[in-house]
């Protein structure tokens, strides 16, 4: 698991927009092991940033926390 990606959901916060696309980013580096994709790998790894980042939005938005 790479550490520097921090945990998103906490109840008594809200996630930015920022947050989600740093943590999607944090993900495709540590798959891919390229900090920096060559140019000719650039297209795919922006658009694997922004994919995941969607589906980490989508994710977060439909998980319900524990109500006592």
């Amino acid at each position: 698991m790479c550490r520097s990606i921090k945990v998103l959901r906490k109840p008594d916060e809200t996630v930015t927009a920022d947050e989600i696309s740093a943590a999607a980013l944090q993900f495709v580096r540590k798959v891919s092991g390229s900090r920096k994709p060559s140019k000719v790998n650039q297209v795919p790894f922006d658009n694997a940033v922004q994919e995941i980042a969607a589906a980490t939005e989508k994710l977060l938005a439909q998980m319900r926390t524990k109500v006592s």
